[in-house]
């Protein structure tokens, strides 16, 4: 129900790419955007987390999104830029590959996820978008950690 009410009218979505698929987040849950920079590794981290950065006196976790999603992961840093999120209260920052526009989708423009990803992957995604030639992926920030990640991305 949470979500039907979410996608009533219009979501502005930020969009970027992770390899060769695009995904979405709702600007709302955006608080920055910013180039990587260097990234201090963390030893027996998860393996989806990089590391964490000084974001103005600040400790944030770094995730690559690339691995979280079990994608073949690019491991040049260089041009990475980070999305960082609020996860219930804790800023988090989302390795990306690049960040390629922001889009206003209609309630009806956004797809419920494919049967076929209704398992641990479809419990994150709000929905599929027609945009352009392509798709978006939009995400459930939210929902992309369990209990347990969150832990250990509060630990981190």
């Amino acid at each position: 129900m949470e979500k039907e009410a979410k996608l009533l009218d219009s979501i502005q979505v930020v969009c970027f790419k992770v390899g060769s698929e695009e995904y979405g987040i709702e600007i709302l849950k955006v608080q920055e955007i910013l180039k990587l920079p260097k990234v201090t590794k963390l030893p027996k981290s998860a393996p989806f987390i990089m590391g964490v950065i000084d974001l103005r006196g600040k400790v944030i976790p770094i995730v690559n999104l690339a691995r979280r999603f079990n994608q073949q992961a690019d491991e040049k840093e260089g041009d990475k830029r980070a999305i960082v999120v609020d996860i219930f209260g804790k800023q988090i920052g989302l390795a990306i590959d690049t960040v390629s526009h922001v889009v206003k989708f209609d309630a009806a423009s956004i797809e419920p996820p494919p049967p076929i990803i209704k398992g641990i992957s479809g419990r994150y995604i709000i929905g599929v978008a027609k945009h352009n030639q392509g798709y978006v992926v939009v995400l459930d920030i939210d929902k992309i950690f369990s209990p347990e990640e969150l832990k250990l991305l509060v630990s981190a």
